[in-house]
C-alpha cells in the first residue's frame, strides 16, 4: 500500500479533485478519476468519491493507492512458491502464507503473489487491472489463508460483482486478548484513514461502512484470550484488526493494532482466512474451500494447552 499526503497550495485553489490528483501523481485524468471513484482519495478526514469536487487552499489530500499509475507491469517469477488449493479454466484458489504481499506496490516491486501466479498462469496478464492481474480481493501481507483469483475476464467481472454485493462468504480465525461478553455478535463501524497517522486505519464517521460478524469458539483464563470466528460483509483495509481493537480485543501478534502475548513468540498477527465460498462464475454451482491454520498459529494453540471453555 502507498499513502501520500499533500497540502493544497494557492495555485490549485478551486481546481477539480481529479485534476489535482492527476497532477500530484503524474497520471491521466481517467486514472485519477478511477482512484477517486474507488474511495482511495480523501480531503481532510473525508473520503471523497466525486471527481468534480473543488479543492481549496490548505486542504489536505490523502492518496491511498496500491500502485503508482504507469508502473511497469508485474513480471512472472517461477522461483516463487505457490500453494494452489483448486484450479480450473476460470478460477484459481490459493492458500497465501503470511509475509507475502499480494501484488506489486511501492516498496514491493516483485516477490509478490501476482509474480508467482503469472509464472504458472500467464494468461492472467490480460485479466482485470494491469498491476494486479486476476486479483479479485486481497489479504494483508501478514494474514495467511484463502484467496480466489480469476483466470478469465468474464470470471473476474462476475467475482468482483459478487464481492461488491456481499455474495462471497469469507471466514477468518483470530486469537485475541480479552473475551467477548456475548458468544456472537456484529460490529458495525465505519473504517477510514487515521488523521494522526495515514499509515493506520481507524473507526471514523468519515470512513466507509464496515460490518464484521464474530462468534466465540474457545477461551482461556490465564492468560485471558479468546479464539474467534469472523465473517466479513465488507472488505475494508485492516477491517478485522481495527474492528476488534475498537472493542479492546487486540489481535495477538499484531504490531499495528494488537499486542504480543507474554511468554509466546509470534512474529505475525494471529489472523487466518480459513474458509471461502461462492457461486462458481462459470457453471453457477456453489463451491467452498477450507484452509488449516498456518503451522506457526497451530503451534501457538498447542503451546497454550486445552482451552478453559469451548463453544460448538
Amino acid at each position: 500500500m502507498s499513502v501520500e499526503v499533500h497540502a493544497v497550495g494557492a495555485p490549485l485553489e478551486g481546481e477539480r479533485l481529479d485534476r489535482v490528483v492527476s497532477m500530484l501523481l503524474g497520471c491521466s485524468r481517467s486514472e485519477a478519476s478511477s482512484l477517486i471513484a474507488a474511495g482511495e482519495v480523501s480531503l481532510g478526514d473525508e473520503v471523497v468519491t466525486t471527481k468534480s469536487r473543488r479543492v481549496t487552499e490548505g486542504d489536505t489530500v490523502t492518496l491511498d493507492h496500491e500502485v503508482s499509475p504507469g508502473q511497469r507491469p508485474p513480471a512472472a517469477q517461477a522461483e516463487l512458491g505457490l500453494t494452489v488449493v483448486f484450479s480450473d479454466d476460470s478460477i484459481v484458489v490459493v492458500d497465501k502464507p503470511a509475509g507475502v504481499v499480494v501484488h506489486p506496490a511501492p516498496g514491493h516491486a516483485d516477490g509478490t503473489l501476482v509474480n508467482a501466479l503469472l509464472a504458472r498462469y500467464p494468461e492472467l496478464v490480460d485479466v482485470g487491472e494491469s498491476q494486479r492481474p486476476g486479483i479479485v480481493h486481497r489479504l494483508d501481507r501478514d494474514t495467511s489463508g484463502l484467496m480466489v483469483v480469476a483466470r478469465t475476464q468474464a470470471a473476474y467481472t462476475t467475482l468482483v460483482a459478487a464481492m461488491s454485493e456481499h455474495r462471497v462468504d469469507r471466514r477468518y480465525v483470530a486469537l485475541v486478548h480479552g473475551r467477548p461478553e456475548t458468544t456472537q455478535g456484529t460490529i458495525e463501524a465505519p473504517v477510514g484513514r487515521s488523521r494522526r497517522d495515514p499509515m493506520r486505519m481507524t473507526i471514523t464517521q468519515a470512513g466507509r461502512d464496515a460490518v464484521t460478524h464474530y462468534s466465540l469458539s474457545a477461551s482461556w483464563n490465564e492468560p485471558a484470550i479468546s479464539l474467534l470466528g469472523l465473517a466479513l460483509e465488507t472488505g475494508r483495509t485492516h477491517q478485522i484488526r481495527v474492528h476488534l481493537a475498537s472493542l479492546g480485543w487486540y489481535v495477538v501478534g499484531d504490531p499495528t493494532y494488537g499486542r504480543p502475548l507474554a511468554g509466546h513468540v509470534l512474529n505475525r498477527p494471529f489472523l487466518h482466512a480459513a474458509q471461502l465460498a461462492f457461486v462458481h462464475p462459470e457453471h453457477g454451482e456453489h463451491v467452498s474451500f477450507e484452509s488449516a491454520l498456518a503451522p506457526e498459529l497451530e503451534a501457538l494453540l498447542q503451546a497454550l494447552g486445552p482451552p478453559d471453555e469451548v463453544r460448538s
